[in-house]
């Protein structure tokens, strides 16, 4: 099962019960959710919040790309994923993106949600904007961490 979707803030919060529901099931053993949060500092800077951008169609193109080259690259069976970003302004403290995985194993669980994770940050089309709070903005390059070992 496979869920990917880009939530405009202005419609809708992300919701870690949404994912939940949509990996809950007794076939598998072990449940991984990973949030990214709004933080007030980045960089010696104090941010009062971050606007997120996309190219909508691209993004869930790129996050089905993820899974399916995960599901060859991983070899991991029997799995549940659940990935929504957030599009608009987030406030501090507010869930920008989820990842929900569900695998039978544990160790398959926290593979597949680092390596979707870090996927997303090399490749996704999502642009982030961090607010100050003396009225400044700073369109951010991406951070993915690089794994030396592949």
């Amino acid at each position: 099962m496979f869920h990917a979707k880009i939530v405009d803030i202005k419609e809708k919060k992300i919701s870690l019960s949404d994912a939940e529901k949509f990996i809950s099931s007794n076939t598998y053993g072990a449940s991984i959710f990973f949030t990214g949060t709004v933080r007030s500092q980045n960089n010696d800077k104090n941010v009062v919040g971050i606007s997120y951008d996309s190219h909508d169609a691209l993004v869930i193109k790129s996050f089905q790309e993820i899974y399916d080259e995960a599901e060859k690259k991983l070899n991991i069976d029997s799995k549940s994923v659940f990935i929504e970003h957030a599009k608009g302004y987030l406030h501090l403290g507010e869930i920008s993106i989820i990842i929900a995985v569900a695998c039978k194993h544990r160790d398959e669980a926290y593979v597949l949600s680092r390596y979707i994770i870090e996927e997303i940050k090399k490749r996704s089309p999502i642009w982030k904007k961090e607010h100050y709070i003396n009225k400044e903005t700073s369109w951010l390059k991406g951070n993915p961490i690089i794994n030396e070992k592949n």
